[in-house]
């Protein structure tokens, strides 16, 4: 009885050297199909409250990437809420967006004065 454990406790960790192995030696397979000038995510998280929900807010920026995603947690359903991430560099360079300073021609806003 000692014996097949003894053996089988052999097997297993030898299975899993060989693992680990050739985990270290084999290309990482997602880094390879990733294009060349996406990197790995650099990001900032943001705690917040929004009106009308009892539970909080964290946003998250990718600032590498040029995201906006946020998550909130519902205690009561014990569920994670997940809103779809935006690209913020596509719709902060969209026409009619505001990118000029007050008093340098940009979009007036509402009430007739830049911003």
């Amino acid at each position: 009885m000692k014996s097949t454990i003894l053996w089988t406790l052999v097997v297993l960790n030898v299975l899993l050297a060989v693992m680990l192995i050739n985990r270290h030696t084999q290309d990482n397979a997602a880094f390879a199909q990733a294009p060349a000038a996406r990197r790995p995510g650099d990001y900032l998280l943001i705690p917040g409250d929004v009106t009308g929900v009892s539970s909080g807010l964290v946003y998250i920026l990718d600032t590498n990437n040029g995201w906006l995603g946020a998550m909130s947690y519902d205690d009561s359903s014990k569920k994670l809420g997940v809103m779809p991430r935006i690209d913020i560099t596509k719709s902060m360079s969209a026409p009619g967006a505001n990118h000029n300073a007050a008093g340098k021609g940009g979009t007036p806003a509402p009430g007739g004065y830049n911003r």
